[in-house]
C-alpha cells in the first residue's frame, strides 16, 4: 500500500505545478508564487488574493491541527506610508470539510478595521472580529487586534514580543492575524523562464528563492483535534476572500460575493486554463469537477520532454484528478466527491524532527504534503521529479536548487517566522 500511496500523491504534487512552465508570469517583486497573483481579477485585487495555504498537526502541540493561510503577494516590507494590511471591506474565510462532502462543516471569519495613523503614517495595528459556525449556529471567537508591521527598529521595537502579543487563546482555539514571513521558497524567475536551471538540473542548489525577505497577512489557527470530529480523522481545508457587491456608482448592494480561493498549492495558478481563472476563484470545491480536464494532460510533461527528453507521461492522467479530487485510499482520502481541498489525516502523528523531509509523502515522511501542508515542505522540487517520471523508475534528479526558505520557522505558534524589517531591507538576500 505504501508504494501506492507514494505514487499517486507525487503524481498529484506534478499536477499541481502542470502548467508552471508553460505560464510566463510577472517577477517576484510583484508577488508570483503558490497561487500568487494567479488570476486576471484578483492580480488587480491583492489585499484580496490568497497566496498559500498550510494544514498540520501542531509539533509542539500534537493534540491540535494549526491552519495557516496566507493572502497578499510581495509584500515589501518598507512600504510606507501606507502599509500593506487587511481590507476592511473584505470577509477572510477558512472552511473545514469533516464529512468528504466539500461543503464547509466549520466555518472561520475574519473581518478587520482600520484607523488613521500617526503624523505621516498608514496604522498597522487593526482590530478584527473573528467567528466560528457550527452546524447552522454563530459564536464570535475573539475580538482583537493585529500586530503592527515590521516597520523598523524606532517605530516597532522588539518586534517578537509585539507579535507574541498578538496570539490569542480563545477557549482552547489559538488565534493569530498579521503580518509574517512568506514561508513560501522557489526560484520562481527560472522556472517560469522555461523550467530553466540556474546549476545542473537543479538539485544541487544554486537557485535563487526569489521571496527572501518578502511578507504576507496571515491568519493562523490552533485547533484542539477534539473540536474537529473529521470522519476517519480527515479534514478538507480550503480558504476564501469575500468582497461586498457594489455598483458602479458606489451604492452597496446586498450580499456578498467570493473573489479569491486556495486549497491545495498552484491548482489555480498552473493547472487551471488562463480563461476559466476567474470562474475557478468565483466557484466552491463542491463543484470542482468540471475542472478536471486539465489534469488528464499536463502540460509541463510534455514541455519537459520536448526541452530535456526526460520520457515524462504525457497522457492518461486520470490519477491526477483521483488524487487531487478524492484524497488517496489509506492517506487522506474523504470520499468520492472530487475537489481542490487541502486533505489533513491527523490521526498521523507529527514526524520526528530527525525523520522530517522536506518531499513529504514522496520521501516516505506521511506527516507531509500531499498530507496536509508543512511551511517547509518542498512542492517544487516534489514535482518536478515526479513529473519526470522518478516514481516510475525514470529517476531524474530535478528541482529548483532551493530546498529551503530564506528564515527558519518558529518552533511555536503561529510558527511562520516574524516578517523583514523594512528598515533593514533585506528583499532578496540569501540567507541559507
Amino acid at each position: 500500500m505504501k508504494k501506492i500511496i507514494t505514487v499517486a500523491v507525487g503524481l498529484a504534487t506534478v499536477a499541481s505545478a502542470a502548467l508552471a512552465a508553460a505560464v510566463v508570469g510577472p517577477g517576484p517583486s510583484a508577488g508570483v508564487a503558490s497561487s500568487h497573483r494567479e488570476a486576471p481579477l484578483i492580480a488587480e485585487d491583492p489585499s484580496a488574493d490568497n497566496t498559500d495555504l498550510y494544514a498540520f498537526r501542531s509539533p509542539d502541540r500534537p493534540d491540535s491541527v494549526t491552519i495557516i493561510s496566507n493572502w497578499i503577494p510581495g509584500e515589501d516590507p518598507a512600504a510606507g506610508p501606507n502599509y500593506y494590511t487587511f481590507s476592511p471591506s473584505a470577509r477572510y474565510n477558512i472552511y473545514i470539510d469533516r464529512n468528504g462532502d466539500a461543503r464547509p462543516d466549520i466555518t472561520y471569519r475574519f473581518r478587520f478595521g482600520r484607523t488613521a495613523g500617526p503624523l505621516f503614517l498608514g496604522n498597522t495595528v487593526q482590530k478584527y472580529t473573528a467567528t466560528r459556525t457550527e452546524n447552522g449556529k454563530t459564536r464570535v471567537l475573539a475580538w482583537a487586534k493585529t500586530p503592527p508591521n515590521n516597520i523598523g527598529p524606532r517605530a516597532t521595537p522588539d518586534y517578537r514580543a509585539l507579535a507574541a502579543n498578538a496570539v490569542v487563546d480563545a477557549k482552547g482555539t489559538k488565534v493569530f492575524a498579521g503580518q509574517r514571513d512568506d514561508a513560501f521558497f522557489g526560484d520562481i524567475g527560472a522556472i517560469f523562464d522555461l523550467l530553466a536551471f540556474r546549476k545542473g538540473t537543479g538539485a544541487e542548489g544554486g537557485g535563487k528563492d526569489f521571496f527572501a525577505g518578502y511578507a504576507v497577512h496571515s491568519i493562523a489557527l490552533q485547533i484542539p483535534i477534539a473540536d474537529l470530529k473529521a470522519k476517519n480523522s480527515t479534514i478538507g481545508v480550503w480558504s476564501s476572500t469575500d468582497r461586498l457587491n457594489v455598483t458602479v456608482a458606489g451604492k452597496v448592494r446586498k450580499g456578498w460575493s467570493q473573489v479569491s480561493r486556495i486549497g491545495n498549492p498552484l491548482v489555480n495558478e498552473v493547472v487551471v486554463p488562463t480563461k476559466f481563472k476567474d470562474l475557478w476563484n468565483r466557484s466552491q470545491p463542491v463543484n470542482d469537477k468540471q475542472f478536471a480536464g486539465p489534469v488528464l494532460t499536463p502540460i509541463l510533461a510534455k514541455l519537459m520532454n520536448d526541452l530535456y527528453k526526460v520520457n515524462a507521461p504525457e497522457t492518461n492522467r486520470d490519477d491526477l484528478v483521483a488524487v487531487f479530487g478524492t484524497g488517496v485510499q489509506g492517506l487522506n482520502y474523504t470520499g468520492p466527491t472530487v475537489a481542490d481541498l487541502l486533505r489533513l489525516n491527523y490521526s498521523i502523528p507529527v514526524t520526528p524532527s530527525d525523520k522530517v523531509n522536506r518531499l513529504g509523502v514522496i520521501g516516505g515522511d506521511n506527516g507531509g504534503f500531499p498530507n496536509g501542508r508543512r511551511l517547509a515542505d518542498d512542492v517544487v522540487d516534489a514535482a518536478e521529479q515526479v513529473m519526470a517520471g522518478f516514481l516510475k523508475g525514470n529517476k531524474v534528479p530535478l528541482g529548483d536548487g532551493v530546498n529551503t526558505g530564506d528564515v527558519p520557522a518558529l518552533g511555536f505558534f503561529p510558527y511562520q517566522a516574524d516578517p523583514a524589517s523594512g528598515f533593514a531591507n533585506t528583499k532578496g538576500q540569501q540567507k541559507p
